[in-house]
């Protein structure tokens, strides 16, 4: 061991003021040498961002410290006037040596609180920065969890404001209105059926009939219609929206998942649209669309996930919105979804398999046309990616997002 701490107090003085006190006995074979540089200072830190914010005046002990030997010190600083919460390190410097609680020693951790002008002391212990990167590390791994949640709920009412204002406002004026909310994506895939299955007369084995290729065909694009219109539209959003992204009062967090809900919203009549049709085609529903829920939250995850990773790229990388377009295309032609699983080579199907939307347009298949569960073994997998990915999405999202209203 390196330093010991004894005696140690930590007092908030008036406002701001923060009085510390302690005795310091020197661990080690060496003394602390006034003349060579040593003596005791402060870093203060925003601990949200790890960011510092003052680098303290230095304490210079009266004599050296023999190695044994004990020395009083006595530190008095301001908190920064920011009302919020703050970390101080109190530890050893040397000047062109560095400092000493980056060298692995002991140092003395206050977390402290500035509230209407006045600083209060929430704990003081002493630490290494071993105990505070591992501390910080499990502090993060708890808010990637939470965070996205705790976003989503507390602006819901937010989100679905602006998800209605999109749906009624992207039309406004045209002859078909909202309706083309609808009507875009059917015309889509009108062509797609058109080309695909007329022109091309592709099949599926399940069903050979035209009819049958239009339900697989259909079934298949419900998952991905629903993941390509908030994922293309996304690296532009912070920038169409940039007067939000300007008021720091803004969740700009919300501005992606907005486009997410809206895609749901338009699934969820593409749905209901699909069903009528094979009733009227088939005569019935399979029982098996109880398990919808099983691949709609795995899709929303994904989705919201990729949205938030494209929407923070996009205001860096303005070409984006270019290349993700073909990135899209390809995506698409990369899923079977205009035509049969059966037609791929068994090599490419190993690694086409590992695509999310490849899980999807399987599962979507199963429970609405051929009335069985998703299959779990895949399933399973899809929930998993599906999560790391809307966790992964929103830490790139949250850890950009100080810089959007600098850029734009």
């Amino acid at each position: 061991m390196s330093i010991r701490y004894a005696d140690t107090k930590v007092e908030p003085g008036p406002g701001r003021l923060v009085s510390v006190s302690f005795e310091a006995e020197n661990l080690t074979g060496l003394p602390w040498v006034p003349a060579d540089g040593f003596a005791f200072s402060y870093h203060i830190f925003d601990p949200e961002t790890d960011t510092l914010i003052e680098d303290g005046r230095r304490i210079v002990p009266n004599a050296s410290i023999a190695p044994g030997g004990r020395h009083p010190f006595n530190l008095r600083f301001e908190l920064p006037e920011q009302p919020g919460a703050y970390r101080v390190f109190v530890s050893p410097v040397q000047e062109n040596g560095g400092w000493f609680y980056e060298r692995g020693w002991p140092f003395l951790l206050i977390d402290a609180v500035v509230d209407n002008g006045a600083a209060r002391i929430q704990r003081f212990r002493i630490v290494n920065l071993q105990t505070v990167k591992r501390e910080r590390l499990l502090r993060s791994a708890r808010r990637a969890f939470t965070l996205p949640w705790q976003a989503i709920w507390r602006n819901r009412s937010l989100i679905r404001t602006m998800v209605r204002r999109d749906i009624l406002g992207r039309y406004r004026g045209s002859f078909a209105g909202t309706f083309w909310t609808f009507l875009n994506p059917l015309i889509l895939m009108l062509t797609y059926f058109f080309v695909f299955g007329v022109v091309l007369g592709a099949r599926f084995p399940s069903d050979p009939s035209r009819s049958g290729f239009a339900l697989y065909f259909l079934a298949g694009m419900l998952p991905w219609l629903a993941f390509s219109e908030p994922a293309g539209r996304a690296p532009l959003v912070m920038i169409e929206h940039r007067n939000f992204v300007k008021k720091l009062v803004f969740p700009v967090e919300t501005l992606p998942v907005n486009l997410v809900a809206a895609g749901f919203v338009s699934q969820v009549f593409g749905i209901l649209l699909f069903l009528a049709v094979a009733m009227i085609a088939r005569g019935s529903v399979p029982s098996s669309v109880i398990w919808l829920p099983v691949l709609m939250v795995p899709q929303l995850l994904f989705t919201a996930g990729v949205t938030w990773f494209l929407a923070a790229l996009g205001v860096f990388f303005r070409d984006l919105a270019q290349i993700n377009g073909f990135l899209l295309t390809l995506w698409f032609f990369l899923t079977p979804i205009c035509y049969p699983e059966a037609s791929l080579p068994p090599q490419a199907l190993v690694v086409l398999g590992m695509n999310p939307m490849f899980t999807l347009v399987r599962g979507y298949r199963a429970v609405l046309l051929e009335g069985n569960a998703p299959a779990w073994r895949s399933m399973w997998k899809l929930w998993v990616v599906a999560g790391l990915v809307f966790i992964l999405g929103y830490a790139w999202f949250y850890k950009l997002r100080k810089s959007f209203a600098d850029v734009i």
